[in-house]
């Protein structure tokens, strides 16, 4: 077969084109392949001069670029002493929008015309990017060009790997004459993240060096990179099922899908995927896959480890709402510390982009009659409940259109409560849940499919408990009183006001659940929420495991983080799943595993922000305790193999190359729960390999979520953190897979992947 397609049988992959000093054979970058014929791209890397707003006083014109690699922007601005150049990277943007659509152009863009101006909204806790452009054609080739290079960003895979090396290619060779001493090739390896041996180094460049002039040029770099980008660890898989022929007939393709674990793969499917992902026309049309095709099937999503289906909404979602896990934040208004840091209508709109489906407002007094939202008696900033709820209006179904929940902390008096009714009625409008959905079933609570496109009210319907000077008290603070009793330090009983606020809470009625829970209650009461602490919480699991389970089957729980986290620290909340908790809700702006495994909770079912619970939570008479659930019923055997161009830490020090480990941590029950580590690597973040197996036995697979993560270690000091990815293991696939990296804010960190081998066997 491989004779009868001869010389058409690709020797490696290439990418015609021509860089910018017109060297044959250097390909356009990653990001830009296709797009370099781009009007708006074109225009963006001619650069224009764009309007910085900070505020009313604050608005300076600085030069913005996008770089030659398609994957940044370069901008200037002006420091007293000398101009200063710095850049962001469009993989780390979230958003980009248009007109006066950010807190910041609402409040200080009033100068410029909404058609020429626009947001760009980043991953993590940067600050957006407030910008005016002298023309609404220049706003909209900026909006239209970051959307493309975004998109073509989201459909790069590793394959792309040899033009992005092309990239640090084009950087190392110093004097730009299109050709690479050993110093330079030197320098490139360590940009790559790779501290070769210099002999072994030296001599994969003499190999190369066909003229033995100690100089690469054309196809001897071609030929160098060729061999450092080799892939031992694939082309042995691929050799293993393509025989002495080595290209991949159907048949062939079809028992390596059947070794991996795919289910009703099929002939006419092994088909497709060779017509899909075979570079070599002349092999599509013999339906045979060369290790070109193999290569970039695996690294696809369809080859990934995610299941692909479940990257859409797969799950019965005609469930009552007390069913699900559901994506919740806390002290949502907060872009950093709950003690000094800054609030924003913004938090929302990242939270929402998320996929948050509860967010949380806490309602002050604030002056002229209009309630404000802030973390109360600290120094953080102040924004309009108003504001708030536009920002509800007009993002909070951008993502998914599962219901959202207000989760409202009121310490309003009557006044400003009927203005926080009235903004709710006038901007929501039908959006707002003020009715029940079916009369004849009061007790029932609707599924998140009844509810598309609706925002429900969590607040109190009965009269408001007050402390001893009549202040209201919000539901954390009678928890907070619950728990001072339960110490021995309680006070006199608060007395009783009616709100006007409480018609609102149709579905999401505020009460108090004590220690211990009264589960399972006589009646259940559905539409009522309890709001607990985290140690309030975790008393409940330990001391009424199996009835707090019960009782979550029926009705929906929120857990919130303790008020002593004051820098805004989150807690563990896989703990609260593992009982059944729906509502979990931390602090978005605070990235850490605890948000990884929040991400990876929620990674599926379409990124809704509503997720089935397994079934031993949903059965009100279940008998399931994560205490004690059980002997093992499945392991998980993961192989580490090998690891794909890691990100380097630290920019600033060009010596610098990473020593990876790779640590797979098991979430769950206590019981599943454990970690186990890879050694370590030293001095390569380009292809480090590990070959090393790693196996856990797991009592309830169905809770679990497994995080994969990478780390720089350090022998005297805490091992750095490189890169992560977390998901549940019944939404992992097995066989040969790649773990495409993501950083501490969530952003890809392609094209850095983790290669290895999954086997989920169950009992």
């Amino acid at each position: 077969q491989a004779q009868a397609l001869g010389p058409h049988l690709p020797a490696g992959r290439r990418v015609e084109g021509t860089c910018k000093q017109g060297r044959p054979g250097c390909p356009s970058p990653p990001a830009l392949a296709g797009l370099t014929e781009d009007e708006d791209v074109r225009a963006m890397l001619r650069g224009s001069r764009l309007c910085k707003i900070r505020s009313r006083t604050w608005q300076k014109e600085r030069l913005y670029r996008l770089q030659e690699d398609g994957l940044s922007v370069w901008f200037q601005r002006r420091i007293p002493r000398a101009p200063s150049q710095h850049i962001f990277f469009v993989q780390h943007i979230e958003a980009v929008r248009e007109g006066h659509q950010s807190e910041g152009l609402r409040r200080f863009g009033g100068a410029f015309e909404p058609s020429r101006c626009l947001t760009i909204a980043f991953k993590g806790r940067r600050k957006n990017l407030d910008l005016a452009a002298p023309t609404a054609e220049e706003a909209q080739r900026w909006v239209r060009g970051l959307a493309k290079l975004r998109a073509r960003l989201d459909a790069m895979s590793q394959r792309d790997t040899h033009t992005w090396i092309h990239f640090y290619l084009h950087r190392a060779d110093s004097n730009q004459d299109s050709k690479m001493s050993f110093k330079e090739i030197k320098n490139l390896l360590r940009m790559v993240n790779v501290d070769m041996n210099d002999m072994y180094a030296y001599s994969l460049f003499k190999e190369c060096d066909r003229s033995n002039n100690e100089w690469l040029e054309g196809p001897e770099i071609e030929e160098f990179l060729q061999r450092l980008l080799k892939r031992p660890e694939l082309e042995e898989i691929f050799h293993r099922y393509s025989g002495e022929d080595r290209v991949l007939s159907t048949p062939e393709l079809l028992e390596f899908l059947e070794d991996q674990g795919e289910d009703g793969a099929t002939l006419a499917h092994a088909q497709q995927l060779i017509h899909t992902y075979e570079l070599n026309e002349t092999a599509k049309q013999h339906e045979l896959m060369t290790l070109d095709g193999f290569m970039m099937y695996l690294l696809s999503p369809e080859g990934g480890c995610p299941e692909p289906a479940h990257t859409c909404v797969f799950q019965d979602m005609n469930q009552p709402l007390a069913h699900y896990f559901i994506s919740s934040s806390h002290n949502t208004y907060l872009t950093d510390s709950q003690i000094g840091g800054p609030s924003s209508t913004e938090a929302y709109v990242r939270a929402f982009a998320q996929g948050c489906r509860c967010v949380e407002l806490d309602c002050w007094e604030g002056p002229g009659g209009e309630p404000v939202i802030y973390h109360g008696h600290t120094l953080t900033s102040k924004i309009l409940f108003r504001d708030v709820i536009q920002a509800v209006r007009d993002h909070a179904f951008t993502l998914s259109p599962y219901p959202v929940i207000l989760s409202l902390e009121n310490h309003c008096g009557l006044e400003q409560q009927a203005a926080m009714a009235r903004h709710l009625h006038t901007i929501l409008g039908d959006m707002l849940v003020t009715q029940l959905l079916d009369s004849q079933n009061p007790e029932e609570l609707p599924s998140p499919e009844q509810l598309k496109g609706r925002v429900l009210v969590k607040g109190k319907r009965l009269p408001a408990a007050r402390n001893e000077d009549g202040r209201i008290l919000s539901d954390r603070e009678e928890d907070n009183e619950d728990e001072d009793e339960e110490r021995g330090g309680g006070g006199p009983r608060p007395s009783r006001s009616p709100r006007s606020c409480r018609p609102l809470a149709v579905y999401c009625w505020a009460s108090r659940l004590r220690t211990p829970a009264p589960c399972p209650q006589p009646r259940p009461q559905p539409c009522q929420v309890s709001s607990l602490s985290e140690r309030k919480a975790k008393k409940l699991i330990r001391e009424a495991g199996n009835s707090f389970i019960r009782h979550n089957a029926c009705q929906l729980t929120r857990v919130y983080p303790l008020g002593l986290r004051m820098n805004s620290a989150n807690y563990n909340p896989q703990e609260m799943w593992n009982s059944g908790c729906q509502l979990v809700a931390l602090n978005f702006q605070t990235p850490g595993y605890e948000m990884d495994l929040n991400a990876g909770r929620f990674l599926i079912n379409g990124q809704c922000g509503y997720v089935l619970k397994p079934a031993c939570l949903r059965q009100r008479d279940t008998t399931f305790d994560p205490e004690c659930p059980g002997p093992p019923r499945t392991t998980f055997t993961i192989q580490v193999l090998t690891a794909q161009q890691l990100p380097k830490l630290n920019a600033e020090k060009p010596n610098s190359i990473v020593d990876p480990l790779v640590r797979i941590e098991i979430h769950g029950v206590p019981a599943d729960c454990a970690c186990k580590e890879t050694n370590c690597v030293p001095n390569n973040g380009f292809n480090p390999r590990w070959g090393q197996t790693l196996q856990f036995q797991l009592r309830a697979p169905e809770l679990v979520l497994v995080r994969f993560v990478v780390e720089d270690y350090d022998a005297t000091s805490p091992n750095d953190f490189v890169g992560q990815f977390t998901l549940p293991l019944s939404s992992l696939k097995q066989g040969y897979r790649h773990i495409h990296l993501l950083s501490k804010d969530g952003a890809s960190l392609s094209p850095a992947t983790l290669f290895v081998h999954i086997c989920i066997q169950r009992s």
